[in-house]
């Protein structure tokens, strides 16, 4: 909820000139970035690398999709809980066995 409040801020009329120009088109670029960053640090995490760096990245990569999510609020579409219900919906879906009501038994497996 604060990014999410950050971001609308930063998108409001005496927020960031920057930020409130931005669309979709125009954030394509820092999103393939922002992923590319973040699998660079999971290469450095997975040699020993130190975590940290990837939680920034993460967390950068995340602000892009807080900001779509933004757009998509501003025309009435969807917001970002909507996004989030989206996935957790996609994943429960995809695992009956362990939402469903029908688990296997895997005590015999």
């Amino acid at each position: 909820e604060r990014l999410v409040e950050v971001m609308r801020r930063l998108r409001a009329p005496d927020g960031c000139p920057w930020d409130a120009e931005q669309d979709l088109r125009s954030l394509r670029p820092y999103l393939i970035e922002e992923a590319f960053e973040v699998l660079d640090e999971m290469d450095r995490v997975s040699y020993g690398g130190k975590w940290r760096p990837f939680a920034e990245e993460l967390g950068d990569l995340l602000f892009q999709i807080v900001f779509h999510a933004q757009l998509a609020s501003e025309k009435g579409e969807f917001g970002m809980a909507d996004v989030c219900n989206a996935i957790a919906d996609k994943i429960i879906s995809r695992h009956p066995h362990v939402f469903g009501e029908n688990k296997p038994d895997l005590k015999g497996a």
